[in-house]
């Protein structure tokens, strides 16, 4: 693990709205990878990107100190102000080495999470894997690692109680959503059709909530959505047209700017000037910030959760021992993987030399000597050789595997 790399920006050192302008949109997210890849000596990399973190998986042979940081997020070219690039190089956090893998082991299984205990990290660091592998900007020791980070993050949930009655993000928002005591008959807007928005909509239909009306980016998610919810879609630029009243307002898309503006919000409330619940778990913001101080509102946000998610980590304590002795057990497991890999990479070469030596040596040191035979016997020959190719392939391999094993 010599060069696996992480950069992280979490909300352990830096507050969510900050983090909020890390967040990279989907559309642009290729050409920021491949200009770090062009710019810093990065082989492998991909990008994570949840309520609460922004993260960089990468190997690279280069020091990752404050110069190279800054270098990494000028060629992000986030367009950061000189004050948050100072900000973020001081509260970043950067992990090398086996302590990278370690880090990489424990978000997955929700150890770093700011709710321990809830799978939906393990489902996102995959979906971020997966896309920059299909982009082409992961190979096979990426590969190799996300292998063993799926696999300990399965025995995490499975072997211990770390996720029994979980608590995730959006169950401390319905909870806060449900204290509100809002009639079952209220009209729901949902934007965004991420899993996010369909698990807290999964709550609200569970309590017998049915008024949904959902707003999606791709009217293909949307529709998928309001046919479990018995609701309605419409296209995201159809928003601002909506003139069926809402009560409350739930969001989380990917957008890196506000979706609900305060011209968007005033023609929303067509005339109305009752109070409403907006909940909003984007990060960034989907709610423009005048929307809070012009008009009255009960906000839900990610950051007014913490406080809640703090005390769930104490009553997980021992579930988290139990949790970090299985990924320091797979730590060491994988080094061994690490060292085979190794080992079937340097000699995966042999089977094409031994095929050439053995075509050398029929048609060209011997080749008179086997036209000289009958066919019976270069039958025999043939299938000597094919036996003897077969060996010579296999019996390399496995006594560098046995040898590696034993001094293990």
């Amino acid at each position: 693990m010599e060069y696996l790399k992480i950069i992280a920006f979490t909300h352990k050192q830096i507050d969510l709205k900050s983090l909020g302008k890390l967040v990279i949109c989907e559309q642009t997210l290729d050409d920021r990878l491949r200009n770090i890849q062009a710019e810093l000596g990065v082989k492998e990399i991909f990008y994570v990107g949840t309520c609460n973190r922004v993260e960089f998986v990468f190997t690279c042979a280069s020091e990752i100190n404050k110069d190279f940081i800054r270098r990494f997020l000028t060629t992000l070219n986030m367009g950061l102000p000189e004050q948050c690039m100072d900000q973020f190089i001081e509260n970043v956090s950067v992990y090398e080495q086996v302590e990278a893998f370690n880090h990489l082991l424990r978000t997955s299984c929700s150890l770093e999470s700011l709710v321990v205990g809830e799978k939906e990290i393990l489902a996102q660091l995959r979906r971020a894997y997966e896309a920059c592998r299909v982009a082409g900007f992961t190979g096979d020791y990426m590969r190799m690692i996300m292998n063993r980070v799926v696999k300990t993050a399965k025995e995490v949930y499975t072997d211990t109680n770390i996720s029994k009655n979980p608590v995730s993000i959006v169950s401390l928002a319905y909870r806060k959503l449900r204290d509100l005591n809002m009639c079952a008959n209220s009209k729901l807007l949902i934007i965004g059709a991420g899993e996010t928005n369909k698990n807290i909509a999964q709550y609200l239909k569970k309590h017998k909530y049915s008024n949904f009306s959902i707003f999606n980016r791709t009217l293909e998610s949307a529709v998928h959505l309001a046919k479990e919810l018995n609701g309605t879609a419409y296209p995201l630029t159809e928003l601002e047209n909506f003139r069926g009243g809402f009560d409350v307002i739930i969001t989380c898309t990917g957008a890196t700017e506000p979706i609900i503006t305060e011209e968007i919000y005033t023609k929303l409330l067509n005339g109305d000037t009752g109070k409403k619940v907006i909940v909003d778990l984007a990060i960034p913001n989907d709610t423009a910030p005048e929307i809070l101080t012009k008009f009255p509102v009960h906000y839900i946000e990610v950051e007014s959760l913490k406080e809640i998610a703090r005390k769930n980590i104490q009553e997980r304590y021992d579930e988290l021992v139990n949790a970090e002795h299985i990924i320091e057990e797979n730590i060491k497991d994988f080094e061994l993987v690490l060292r085979q890999r190794k080992i079937e990479i340097a000699m995966s070469g042999v089977p094409q030399k031994i095929k050439e030596i053995k075509h050398t040596a029929i048609n060209a040191i011997f080749a008179d000597e086997i036209n000289g035979m009958d066919e019976s016997s270069r039958l025999i020959l043939e299938r000597v050789m094919n036996y003897m190719e077969k060996k010579c392939i296999s019996i390399p391999m496995v006594m560098a595997k046995e040898i590696l094993v034993k001094n293990s």
